[in-house]
């Protein structure tokens, strides 16, 4: 039956006594699935950890620049790791990459928080920020808005196994009233 449907047959249940089987296109079966798969692991949150690296005697326009980034990065979702390099005598000053610091982290409170506070690492110090209570209100957000379209989509898809399973039942009455049709008329043929 299902060869002449043009499907394949599937063993669902092999435990199951007797055993279930299905027809369907399995090679479309599996191109879903893998598009499924696909899908969901396009939409999971990856929280990336991005570089921003400042130095001590930076002027105001590369501050402004780079901070900027900074924010961009944590609406994002990212958290950004804000690394101050020295370089030779400016070792002597860490004080300096301390208020490079503590200026980044009042300039971008209103989006981020601080998350590891400024240490020093051999020549860098750094200082890691996350993003705030609105971003994460956000994701929470999109997550709840995920779901509702994986359930309507979900609702979709079992809805449009339902028709095409009920067009095959109706395929296969038609086939059971033309194996009767053929039958009655073999039986008038054979008795004239």
């Amino acid at each position: 039956m299902a060869r002449d449907l043009g499907f394949d047959l599937v063993e669902v249940a092999d435990k199951a006594d007797p055993p279930v089987c299905r027809i369907m296109d399995y090679g479309k079966y599996k191109y879903e699935q893998s598009q499924r798969a696909k899908e969901s692991r396009k939409k999971s949150t990856h929280i990336l950890v991005k570089e921003m690296k400042y130095r001590p005697k930076i002027g105001p326009g590369d501050f402004a620049t780079k901070t900027r980034k900074v924010e961009e990065f944590l609406g994002d979702g990212s958290k950004v790791k804000v690394t101050i390099m020295f370089r030779g005598r400016e070792m002597q000053h860490p004080e300096l990459g301390r208020r490079i610091l503590d200026r980044v982290a009042e300039a971008v409170e209103h989006i981020g928080r601080i998350e590891t506070y400024p240490k020093q690492e051999g020549r860098n110090m750094t200082m890691l920020l996350g993003p705030g209570q609105a971003t994460r209100r956000q994701r929470e957000e999109a997550v709840v808005r995920e779901h509702a379209e994986a359930e309507a989509r979900a609702a979709a898809e079992a809805a449009a196994e339902a028709e095409a399973e009920a067009a095959a039942a109706e395929a296969e009455a038609g086939n059971a009233v033309e194996a009767t049709i053929e039958a009655t008329t073999k039986d008038a043929a054979e008795a004239s």
